[in-house]
């Protein structure tokens, strides 16, 4: 394989967009289906694919932020309306929402978590195709990641839970870079066997 340093200059560069700044256009359809094979091609022991994606464009995001608000006045009894106004706008935030659904096959030679690990990987190479495509991505999971009524209306199954939702669209401002960790902090050498 070629040395790609176009490839290596844009992970070393790459940096999350917030939703909440996004605007249109986002992906079209066929660059939607790049990022989506993207996505899926991902170290996955096993060949299991223990992913799937569930798209919202469209009407679609403020059908489901209808569902978003209904449950979060429904356990967060308290809340004002300005908060409940901003769950049902929730998905609105950005053109593109794909949910990574991570579904674990338990009891098989794979381990959980190697197959849990590979939606992770799925949603970075999400943002990573996102970025080289030219549009702003955020991978987040907020408490409608981790709520069974949320799930219910996604249709998880008992072996599914939601490894992220991937928000995409058009970047409306730039992005300041973040502090990142010093290698000398997390990098440590195994020194082996003394001899």
């Amino acid at each position: 394989m070629a040395r790609s340093p176009e490839t290596i200059e844009l992970l070393l560069t790459r940096r999350s967009s917030k939703a909440l700044t996004m605007v249109e256009p986002g992906p079209d359809a066929t660059e939607l289906q790049t990022i989506l094979r993207i996505g899926a091609r991902v170290p996955d022991h096993g060949k299991l694919a223990p992913w799937r994606f569930v798209v919202f464009q469209g009407a679609a995001r403020r059908d489901f932020g209808a569902i978003l608000s209904e449950v979060y006045a429904r356990v967060q009894p308290n809340a004002g309306d300005d908060q409940i106004e901003f769950e049902a706008g929730r998905f609105m935030r950005a053109p593109t929402v794909v949910a990574v659904i991570s579904r674990v096959t338990p009891g098989i030679k794979i381990p959980e978590w190697e197959q849990l690990l590979s939606a992770g990987a799925v949603c970075q190479n999400m943002l990573v195709a996102a970025t080289a495509l030219g549009y702003g991505a955020q991978w987040l999971t907020e408490w409608y990641a981790f709520d069974p009524e949320i799930g219910q209306a996604l249709g998880l199954k008992d072996s599914e839970r939601v490894a992220g939702f991937i928000y995409l669209g058009s970047e409306s401002v730039a992005k300041d870079e973040r502090p990142r960790p010093k290698l000398s902090e997390i990098v440590s050498v195994w020194p082996g066997k003394a001899e």
